[in-house]
């Protein structure tokens, strides 16, 4: 195949990226570098399988040739990107998945989107499933993200329903691994840097808000199952062994062999307090689960984050 890929560049588009072209596939990068790091794709410069376009997808798609896959993982996607970039967060939900969805439907090529678990906010439902609506505050500070994307999975499903778009929705819960940017606010490299450098651990809220952390190679391998399937609704691909902050924080004191304090600060508005994905559907029809344990990706978390605080 020939894979566009929007935010090609970021952490996980990278990640996908490197996946489609070990398996015999032509990748396009598609990225304006506001989130994306050109660090995450260097690697892959100078190959003839391997494109790379600059570029805001909001603006349209500036492919040519065949196409036969569009995965648009373009958006901000932590709290501290989406809140400095909210009206770029809001077009590349709404006008950049409209480009994607035209510029599919005319190559004839399937479309993913990378859609989230914040769209199920702070739920009333736990775990969430795909057929949970969400419990999302649509004037928030948080709602440029949360209703982007949602607003996107709609107009993927209208292009589907009207005109006929091959389209696949994936949900995608707290992801960590490789490429993560260290100071985006996310709490698994924000801990690990904290650790190793010996400064206090900061932990918004109390610490029993729960999380589920999915490492990015299960992420990759379900996006690629989900990509292959004849599932056209959204799928949630997330690890649903689930954790709280605290216990989160000690994990990561223990594998970094840190004596950092912990530190607690006011919960921002309408942070979640659970989030655990039913991955009942990706485990029927793609026949997926997670398969990295944390305690196994935490080490290899920290060993990233340590090689980065390195360079600096």
């Amino acid at each position: 195949m020939r894979v566009v890929i929007t935010g090609g560049s970021g952490f996980i588009g990278s990640h996908l990226a490197d996946r489609f072209l070990a398996d015999g596939h032509q990748v396009v990068c598609l990225d304006n570098y506001i989130t994306g790091h050109p660090g995450n794709t260097a690697h892959l410069t100078g190959r003839a399988d391997f494109e790379l376009i600059e570029c805001d997808v909001s603006d349209g798609i500036p492919v040519q040739g065949k196409v036969d896959a569009v995965l648009h993982f373009a958006s901000p996607a932590s709290p501290f990107d989406y809140h400095r970039y909210p009206l770029e967060t809001l077009r590349v939900g709404s006008e950049a998945t409209m480009h994607c969805a035209e510029f599919a439907l005319k190559a004839g090529a399937r479309l993913l989107l990378a859609s989230t678990s914040e769209i199920y906010r702070d739920p009333l439902e736990h775990p969430q499933r795909e057929t949970y609506y969400g419990n999302v505050n649509s004037v928030g500070p948080r709602s440029v993200y949360d209703e982007a994307k949602r607003f996107a999975e709609s107009t993927v499903m209208a292009y589907h329903r009207q005109a006929g778009l091959e389209s696949r929705i994936v949900r995608i819960f707290n992801t960590y691994g490789p490429r993560m940017k260290v100071d985006d606010g996310r709490v698994l490299p924000t801990f690990c840097a904290q650790a190793l450098r010996g400064e206090p651990i900061t932990v918004f809220g109390d610490g029993s808000q729960t999380r589920s952390f999915c490492y990015v190679s299960d992420l990759v391998e379900g996006i690629c199952r989900l990509l292959a399937s004849d599932y056209s609704g959204p799928v949630n691909l997330g690890n649903p062994n689930e954790i709280t902050i605290r216990q989160l924080v000690d994990e990561i004191l223990a594998v970094c062999n840190s004596t950092s304090d912990v530190t607690y600060q006011d919960l921002p508005e309408d942070d979640p307090k659970l989030r655990r994905p039913d991955i009942s559907l990706a485990r029927k029809v793609l026949g997926w689960e997670p398969t990295v344990d944390r305690s196994e990706g935490v080490a290899r978390m920290v060993d990233y984050v340590r090689t980065e605080l390195a360079r600096v």
